[in-house]
């Protein structure tokens, strides 16, 4: 294993042209000769099979596994930073941009203090073609710190969600604003961080707030306009079926909830209008099948987080895996992994299409700390895997002085997506083990101010620590777990070489064996290494892309810088 120890140093980096690129700003007359390609709606359905990297989570099935094989578990511990790309953002924060590239050309976001940004760079000549600057209104209802996810490309068009809750259109040649929209009212705690979906002639996108009491949705607008097309709310209205849904004394798979259902139906009647601020965040880029013309999204906690007595019933569709109509925006079904939830146990790892026994499934790895495989056509779960971190006190309701339980708050498997690796059919979770008081009291909702209901607190002394497993889909079981010395936060990328990339907080930057486990290769960024990697071509070679800036939620060490990996060039 080769081991690289320090920040980078330009004596010993191969790089693309010339060097390691500081951020530029823009350059006059870059957009009419830069290599930008127009992405077709072709070439998105075509992405699994591609060499660029056309969306958040590589191709429609969401599942972040790369074609490209030149890199592999034999010569992987070869790669060198191929170049270096500081941002210069002059605020730092939670750096989560998965960056897209296309035809050599990346599209990355900024984290969103105090301004969202996206920067075009040509990566044959390490020049910064543009630079967008989006000045937020002031918020202060970004619950987990500001931060941005990466934009959608399609059509000669970017497509950006802000912190303030707008959507924005940007041309892809020259980075000009060509229309914005607001989606929500970032006062009242919607704002967005996630990176938008392009299909056909639509945008979607959803919105995060839960922790402040909004009512979440997934919407669809308009990919050339900016109109509305359809909106699907998380949280149903009493018409539209209502949140109470069943009562259920269980989980799906039969584990006890500890409820006190009869209380809960006799304050049915009191508490009937919390579907109003109910929460049921989309925090992440939803898989879409376009067979179907499904969207598989995850929604997240209810409002309060934590203080179920004013919320009687499942609250659904809040911590479910959901299927929705990309044409129309009509519910098709829903699995509920956390009935009338009070731990924050969100569906906010992205749900992942994958082939299992000839049959399309669903794939979610859960706070919870399981893997849940669903049934793509009917929601029905096929099967729920090992726990992939330790569970302590499971569902046990939190106390004036306090409950303990494993997972805690972050779980499990964080906002962090997973990678699915379809010839092997392993899925790679990322784990957090964050031992955790829940404590209850009651608050009540008050327009743009945090409303959790109650406390999870860090257990003071106890040790914090995360994995990355190999979670096998036909069985359920684990096939290896590596444990790592911080909680994990950031997502996965496998390879056709069999190879996974993924980066800890602690600022390393590793490659795996996809089918042992072994670290093969790791890099010392100098940043936590909190997001997850791109891995695309390039005139013949093959490239991982990574941004290395830490992570606010967690205090791993910020920065600004992007990292492209490669084999060392032929001189």
């Amino acid at each position: 294993m080769r081991q690289w120890t320090g920040w980078w140093r330009p004596v010993a980096l191969a790089c693309l042209m010339t060097g390691p690129l500081v951020g530029q700003g823009s350059g006059a007359g870059a957009a009419a000769t830069s290599p930008h390609i127009v992405v077709t709606n072709d070439m998105l359905l075509q992405a699994a099979t591609s060499g660029d990297w056309l969306m958040y989570g590589h191709n429609y099935w969401n599942n972040r596994f790369s074609p490209l094989a030149t890199i592999n578990a034999t010569n992987v511990k070869n790669l060198v930073p191929r170049m270096v790309f500081q941002t210069g953002t002059p605020q730092l924060g939670s750096f989560e941009t998965t960056p897209v590239v296309v035809n050599g050309v990346m599209y990355l976001t900024t984290p969103a203090v105090p301004n969202n940004e996206v920067i075009a760079v040509d990566l044959h000549t390490q020049k910064t073609l543009w630079r967008y600057t989006h000045k937020n209104a002031g918020v202060s209802t970004a619950c987990c710190g500001p931060n941005n996810r990466g934009v959608a490309i399609a059509g000669g068009t970017l497509y950006l969600g802000t912190l303030d809750g707008q959507l924005v259109a940007l041309d892809q040649a020259t980075g000009k604003e060509k229309w914005a929209v607001q989606v929500g009212d970032p006062a009242e705690g919607y704002t967005e961080t996630m990176a938008p979906l392009v299909i056909d002639d639509k945008v979607i996108i959803g919105t995060s707030g839960a922790e402040y009491g909004i009512r979440g949705f997934v919407r669809a607008y308009n990919a050339a306009t900016g109109a509305q097309m359809w909106n699907w709310y998380t949280i149903p209205s009493p018409q539209e079926g209502g949140w109470w849904g069943r009562w259920s004394r269980t989980t799906g798979e039969g584990d006890n909830l500890n409820r006190n259902i009869v209380k809960e139906k006799a304050d049915s009647a009191k508490y009937a209008d919390a579907w109003m601020h109910g929460g049921g965040s989309m925090w992440m880029t939803p898989a879409y099948d376009a067979e179907t013309k499904t969207l598989f999204v995850g929604i997240g906690n209810p409002s309060p987080d934590l203080d179920g007595s004013i919320r009687p019933g499942d609250n659904l569709w809040s911590e479910s895996v959901v299927a929705i109509d990309a044409t129309t925006g009509k519910f098709k079904w829903g699995y509920q992994e956390v009935p009338h939830d009070v731990w924050d146990l969100d569906v906010v790892s992205p749900p992942v299409i994958a082939m299992l026994g000839g049959k399309k499934v669903v794939v979610e790895a859960g706070k919870t700390g399981w893997v849940y495989v669903l049934d793509a056509a009917t929601g029905k779960l096929v099967r729920r895997s090992e726990a992939f971190v330790p569970q302590e006190n499971m569902f046990a309701q939190p106390s004036d002085s306090g409950t303990r339980m494993l997972p805690g708050a972050n779980g499990g498997q964080e906002w962090s997506p997973i990678a699915i690796n379809p010839t092997l059919s392993y899925a790679y979770t990322e784990g957090l083990h964050q031992p955790m008081h829940y404590k209850t009291h009651y608050a009540p909702w008050e327009r743009g101010r945090l409303w959790l209901g109650s406390a999870f607190v860090a257990i003071s002394g106890e040790a914090q620590w995360g994995n990355v497993t190999a979670i096998d889909l036909a069985t359920g079981k684990k096939v290896w777990q590596v444990k790592t010395d911080q909680p994990m936060i950031g997502g996965a990328t496998a390879t056709a070489g069999g190879l996974l990339f993924t980066g800890e907080g602690n600022g390393w930057f590793k490659a795996y064996d996809a089918k042992t486990g072994a670290v093969l290769w790791q890099y010392y960024c100098g940043a936590g290494v909190n997001a997850a990697p791109s891995v695309f071509s390039m005139d013949g070679e093959e490239f991982i892309v990574v941004a290395a800036g830490g992570n606010f939620q967690l205090n791993f060490p910020l920065g600004d810088a992007v990292f492209v990996f490669g084999l060392p060039k032929a001189m």
